[in-house]
């Protein structure tokens, strides 16, 4: 058994300020390891592909608008099938697990990670893990087939059930190595990736031939690099439903206000997206925009301006905004994942708006409306689909070609392999100095809610070095000109 390398990131330099943050490989702790033809190249569905094999130099920038003279930044491996594989089909036992909170597109991806590895690479050996990281050493697992998923994404949910918590490293390890599996797929949000990572390095530290692969999932867009996480696009369109029955309720009633609360626990992406989907909508409240509720240009003064203005008008509130503006006497817990319990703050300020057209002696006909685990549960739409096929599916080409400790998602329009600590480093979120929340604000025509001094400072974006700070001559290598750079 080989002893286990730096566990520092492979940082790949070349000419003209470009970095590849590339991702483990087996053979950087295992450096003997056998290699097999693709079983690709004699499957009938890819004989009509003019390239079958993904270029080894092929990489996919993280910025795609750039300076003439400006660095060319960082890159990521591009994900695809390769010409050499590091695991042969009957050697593969491959496992599955599904983590965290529901999200539309769980099932069609456990049915294209299943299809992918049956039908492109002929493995037969795979398992379910029920119930989230706790299923590794606490619950039975699920034989896998073609069959057995073959009308799964119809479906909401998860067939592998899921939960938050029971993350044990070394009791997951022990049943990995225990049950002879060389393959995990980990689908879940960031707090599931942090945990595959660190699975990863036990994995590492051992010695093990197992590749560790996630796969993105967050309902609400907070994780970074990616374009978009699975299930976001049916989730913004699921919410248009409760946006228009909202907009129907405040139309049919005297002084109507329509009050929507959707996910978003710290990003606002969804409740943004829907109100641009919408145009329905005159307000639009996210945890990155703070507001206040009493005096001039205050919320509440908004709200009675447009009623009088229009007879109505529709609220639609991220479920972590406003959180600082209840009472702090309200104890606040956590998860089993440790995410932070939210106070129901559209309750509180449905009750805040009801108070004060009642102090000012005006009619008002307020109705809410939760959809939130209605999203959640319905089975992802057609374009979701899509995507979830495609992550699937590079996910299982990168595992046979045998990296591993990555997770797969798309960067400006490209499957690509991105190390863990990227996809952990923190969150994604709204900035509101940003066009898009621009175009928002011009959309409802509602204030901003801050003054100057409350809008942070755009910092200026320095060139990128050629090497990233942090990162030790063990990790950082020099190459050659890259030949290939794959852009949208």
């Amino acid at each position: 058994m080989s002893s286990p390398r730096s566990n520092k990131p492979k940082i790949v330099n070349g000419p003209g300020g470009y970095i590849l943050q590339d991702v483990p490989h087996l053979v950087d702790y295992l450096p003997d390891l056998p290699t097999y033809p693709n079983p690709l190249q004699d499957n009938p569905a890819y004989s009509v592909v003019k390239q079958y094999f993904v270029d080894a130099d092929d990489s996919v920038p993280e910025k795609i608008v750039v300076h003439k003279d400006g660095p060319r930044g960082v890159h990521f491996r591009r994900a695809g099938p390769r010409q050499k594989v590091y695991f042969e089909s009957d050697e593969v036992h491959a496992c599955i697990v599904t983590c965290g909170g529901l999200c539309p597109g769980l099932n069609t991806v456990i049915r294209e990670i299943v299809s992918s590895l049956s039908y492109m690479y002929g493995v037969k050996r795979i398992l379910g893990i029920d119930g989230g990281y706790r299923g590794f050493y606490a619950k039975n697992t699920i034989p896998l087939n073609s069959k057995v998923v073959n009308d799964i994404h119809k479906r909401g949910g998860t067939i592998l059930g899921t939960s938050r918590g029971g993350h044990d490293t070394t009791k997951i390890v022990d049943s990995i190595q225990d049950r002879g599996i060389n393959q995990v797929y980990i689908i879940g949000g960031d707090g599931t990736q942090r945990g595959a990572s660190v699975i990863f390095e036990e994995i590492r530290r051992r010695g093990l031939k197992v590749a560790v692969v996630g796969i993105p999932k967050t309902i609400d867009n907070d994780i970074p690099v990616i374009d978009k996480s699975f299930g976001f696009d049916t989730a913004v369109e699921e919410a248009q439903r409760a946006i228009n029955a909202a907009h129907v309720e405040a139309e049919s009633n005297e002084n109507g206000i329509g009050f929507v609360k959707l996910m978003g626990r710290y990003s606002g992406f969804i409740a943004m997206y829907a109100t641009l989907a919408s145009r329905d909508v005159d307000c639009c409240l996210i945890p990155e925009s703070p507001f206040y509720l009493e005096g001039e240009g205050g919320l509440l003064e908004f709200i009675e301006k447009r009623i009088k203005e229009n007879g109505h008008m529709v609220i639609v509130l991220a479920e972590g905004a406003g959180q600082e503006l209840m009472s702090k006497s309200m104890e606040s817990n956590t998860d089993a994942s440790g995410n932070k319990l939210l106070k129901d703050v559209g309750l509180w300020l449905s009750q805040s708006i009801k108070d004060y057209f009642k102090k000012i002696n005006m009619v008002m006909n307020l109705k809410y409306i939760d959809p939130t685990y209605m999203i959640r549960a319905v089975p992802s739409n057609a374009s979701d689909n899509v995507y979830c096929t495609l992550l699937a599916q590079s996910a299982v080409h990168g595992a046979m070609a045998g990296y591993t400790g990555y997770t797969s998602g798309l960067v400006n329009g490209r499957q690509t392999y991105i190390p863990y600590y990227r996809i952990t480093e923190k969150q994604n979120n709204v900035v509101i100095t940003d066009r898009m929340w621009a175009r928002l604000l011009s959309s409802t025509n509602q204030p901003s809610f801050l003054g100057p001094k409350d809008i942070p400072e755009e910092k200026k974006e320095l060139p990128e070095k050629p090497t990233l700070a942090g990162v030790n001559c063990d990790g950082v290598v020099d190459i050659p000109p890259v030949t290939k750079e794959i852009a949208k």
